[in-house]
């Protein structure tokens, strides 16, 4: 029983003592109750001197003890350091920076399976990386984990991964001499909830050495503002590039202001692009090109390009397409400098082999609200239940030689000023308006139901 006045106020203060210690120990755990603190081996932030080799000796120990390594909030200038199985690395988020003294990646690792890095801030210092480079790089590792950290001023890319498998969520990309994030020959990668800007080659590749099974997912990330640095026709200034990789998912991402597209699918078969939201994009802004057998283009919104979606190159093998449920609207007339000087511009939608394209709406195209086949390549294209408004042509479809059949079928088209559907040489307008009375039939076009005012 505490029977005195000085008791009672000794006992008040040792109290109050232990419920501040309680709730900072609640709020902020020390670094040491995390892992292994790095300034436990003399590791120091925010001064001049290389922390390299000190870096390096705390990461191989707390490895090595199977332990996270605890950066506390400061910048600690370093040169390459080398991340092996079962690194972690955890610093504070928006406070724990590494800086790059150049030299090369900020951190790699090869055959560094279950890898983690968390909270920390890499800034690559506009330091000179060599080609396939990344602040970050990782070869042949699996299991890998980069979460919440902040990648800026990278001399190439930001993060360059081949041959793994993993997951990068939650990541800040910016000012990036390349590109944000670059996976070859990826083993099952997700790639999600990223943000993305000012990259001047592409916001996100998923690449392969061969035409070959991939299966990224590259799920609601924002990306915006990728340039095309290096020019070209297409090849740089799209924010999602995947080329030969199959089985790609490109879902829920926002996407704003590139010169090129927001995702390209260049010989990649079964690619599912779903549910994005794009705008201010220069040229197609969802694309399915060259030798591939499968996309499906669905339930996207499309609002400023010179083309909606195109589905193309039979010639090359490209066929079979779902082109469904989209919104594209405000398509612009001309495509970026460096591309091919025909290449037309002002197109809602194109597709040419085994495809169909139903229930999407399609405003104000200078051009064509949606396009079947290109000379001769076309076959078995069915449009049917789409809405077509403001388009100088509604429906144009291939009627050269050679050319197989469309359906045209129930489509309602408002304002087409040259024709509400009309057969093409190319992307030549070539035949009155087939849907008026009395117009010329064609055998490979069937016609029924359309709706025009």
């Amino acid at each position: 029983m505490i029977t005195d006045r000085r008791n009672l106020l000794n006992a008040s203060a040792l109290g109050a003592a232990g419920v501040l210690i309680a709730s900072r120990a609640e709020a902020a755990p020390l670094p040491s109750a995390l892992g292994r603190d790095a300034t436990q081996y003399g590791v120091r932030s925010n001064i001049q001197d290389d922390q390299t080799r000190i870096l390096q000796r705390a990461i191989d120990d707390a490895t090595r003890l199977q332990a996270p390594l605890v950066l506390p909030p400061g910048n600690y200038r370093t040169g390459p350091l080398r991340l092996s199985r079962g690194t972690q690395l955890v610093g504070i988020r928006g406070a724990t920076v590494l800086t790059s003294l150049g030299g090369g990646p900020l951190l790699s690792g090869d055959g560094a399976d279950h890898v983690s890095l968390n909270g920390i801030t890499l800034d690559g210092n506009y330091a000179t990386l060599p080609p396939r480079r990344g602040l970050v790089q990782f070869t042949q590792s699996n299991e890998m984990r980069i979460d919440d950290c902040t990648i800026v001023k990278s001399g190439h890319a930001g993060i360059w991964l081949e041959r793994c498998a993993g997951a990068i969520r939650g990541n800040a990309f910016s000012d990036i001499a390349t590109t944000a994030i670059v996976s070859f020959d990826g083993t099952g990668l997700l790639v999600a909830q990223n943000t993305i800007s000012n990259t001047r080659s592409n916001g996100i590749e998923i690449l392969r050495s061969t035409l070959g099974d991939d299966g990224t997912q590259v799920i609601d990330n924002r990306i915006e503002d990728i340039k095309a640095g290096p020019g070209g026709s297409g090849q740089y200034g799209n924010a999602i590039n995947a080329f030969r990789a199959g089985n790609v998912i490109v879902s829920g991402n926002r996407i704003r202001n590139c010169d090129y597209s927001a995702v390209r699918g260049n010989s990649a078969s079964n690619i599912h692009i779903t549910g994005n939201s794009v705008s201010q994009v220069r040229e197609v802004a969802l694309y399915s090109e060259f030798a591939f057998e499968g996309a499906v283009i669905a339930n996207n919104t499309v609002d400023g390009a010179a083309f909606g979606v195109s589905v193309c190159n039979f010639n090359e093998g490209g066929r079979i397409a779902v082109v469904q449920g989209n919104i594209i609207r405000n398509l612009i007339p001309k495509r970026p400098s460096g591309t091919i000087p025909d290449d037309d511009a002002g197109v809602g939608i194109y597709v040419e082999a085994d495809a169909t394209v139903s229930g999407n709406v399609v405003e104000n195209a200078p051009a064509f609200g949606i396009i079947a086949g290109w000379g001769r390549y076309l076959r078995d294209v069915a449009i049917t239940g789409n809405v077509v408004r403001n388009a100088f042509v509604g429906i144009g479809v291939s009627v050269m030689p050679g050319a197989g059949t469309a359906l045209v079928s129930n489509n309602m088209i408002s304002g087409a000023a040259r024709g509400a559907v009309v057969g093409l040489d190319h992307a030549k307008p070539t035949t009155p308006d087939l849907t008026a009375k009395g117009a010329q039939g064609f055998a490979q076009i069937a016609l029924s139901g359309n709706v025009v005012r």
